[in-house]
């Protein structure tokens, strides 16, 4: 099974807000994943993202990979460095 540490939409219709999760890289956009890894709230100014680091730490340690997206938010913020992708 390949992880994969990607966005998972929620919020209402037109006020989008998105989880950081780590998931089966074969699941639904939507479907179930193995834990929550943050939050990107794209309605703020400036957008807002919220890592646990611990846990990102931990999933990018056992081998998962960041999605395009989810990579340049950590990159972004400081928390993931080019090396680690």
């Amino acid at each position: 099974m390949a992880v994969k540490i990607r966005l998972t939409r929620m919020g209402a219709k037109r006020k989008p807000i998105y989880r950081i999760v780590a998931a089966d890289s074969q699941g639904k956009r939507d479907g179930r994943f193995l834990e929550i890894v943050g939050t990107y709230d794209p309605n703020q100014n400036p957008a807002a993202v919220n890592v646990k680091a611990d846990v990102l730490g931990k999933w990018l340690a056992s081998g998962a990979q960041c999605t395009d997206t989810v990579a340049s938010l950590l990159k972004a913020r400081g928390l993931l460095s080019a090396a680690a992708e």
